[in-house]
């Protein structure tokens, strides 16, 4: 009888005790579902830029933070602007961050662009061999232009129609000159992108046109100097566009939308803002989202 008393006594016991024991533990989502991001309706986003912010190391930075935040996946394609801004135009991109205002304002006016906001600029620079043969190093951009011309020495375009390309072209206008069109064996076009041009151009002991933020992002692999900077003429600026769902109803509009947003946010706007300072000691981009176009003298 004891021996049945002391059962029963075990069983009331278990009982109690598991009633008073907490019950959550089993039951607690995952710390993982509390911070998840609701999927879009379309997570798949086309990002058509410039090699630049590709090269440059600043996309690697910045698309993971936006994915995080939305719950987006961005394809990114890294071409030159000419090419980005046909993507948008044929209606195989998204949205587009790209480096060439009067080209941009041209898609906007054909009524590729839905919205179009100002992100950043940094700055082109002409980089040479340190013994500088063509003796540019101060000179203003278009007069280190027609030293060049003049020298005969060795210059590597991209070639490729991008923002980059584009302004070496301007610059070739405005000093009167056209070895585009006169194809001199001194001028090598590469047709490639920004850091594979600068590889060419180390290796050739040449000089070319590249924006400085792709520059110090490849500088110790470089055999390459700054000889010309700092001048008004030498400003890159960058805008993100929306391609417009007008014209091709299939783009990812909503997706787009949230990228520009993202780019112009502050938080944003200050992780640009400091991103390589800590490698290079100076900024690869100074925000200007809080900034209009006559704000950095454009039109």
């Amino acid at each position: 009888m004891k021996r049945f008393s002391l059962f029963v006594l075990l069983i009331a016991f278990c009982v109690l005790t598991s009633a008073c024991a907490p019950a959550a533990l089993t039951t607690a989502p995952a710390a993982e579902e509390l911070t998840q991001i609701p999927a879009p309706a379309n997570p798949n986003l086309i990002l058509a830029t410039t090699t630049s912010t590709q090269d440059s190391g600043l996309l690697d930075v910045l698309i993971p933070l936006f994915e995080q935040q939305t719950g987006y996946q961005v394809q990114t394609v890294a071409v030159g602007t000419g090419q980005a801004l046909q993507m948008g135009q044929d209606g195989n991109a998204d949205v587009l961050l790209v480096h060439a205002p009067s080209s941009e304002k041209t898609f906007m006016d054909g009524g590729f662009g839905k919205d179009r906001a100002l992100v950043m600029h940094n700055d082109f620079i002409i980089v040479g061999p340190a013994n500088d043969p063509a003796k540019i190093k101060g000179l203003n951009p278009t007069d280190a232009f027609k030293a060049i011309y003049a020298a005969g020495t060795t210059f590597v375009s991209r070639g490729d129609d991008s923002g980059t390309n584009k302004k070496e072209l301007d610059f070739w206008k405005k000093a009167a000159l056209n070895p585009k069109t006169e194809k001199p064996a001194w001028y090598i076009e590469t047709g490639q992108g920004m850091g594979a041009a600068l590889i060419v151009a180390s290796e050739k002991n040449a000089y070319t046109l590249t924006d400085r933020a792709t520059y110090l992002a490849n500088k110790s692999n470089l055999q390459l100097e700054i000889l010309v900077e700092k001048d008004n003429a030498l400003l890159n600026v960058y805008h993100v566009i929306t391609v417009n769902p007008d014209k091709w109803p299939k783009v990812n509009y909503q997706g787009a939308l949230a990228l520009l947003n993202f780019l112009i946010a502050p938080d944003t706007q200050k992780v640009i803002g400091e991103f390589g300072v800590d490698k290079y000691g100076e900024q690869l981009f100074v925000p200007d989202a809080d900034k209009t176009d006559a704000d950095l003298g454009l039109p």
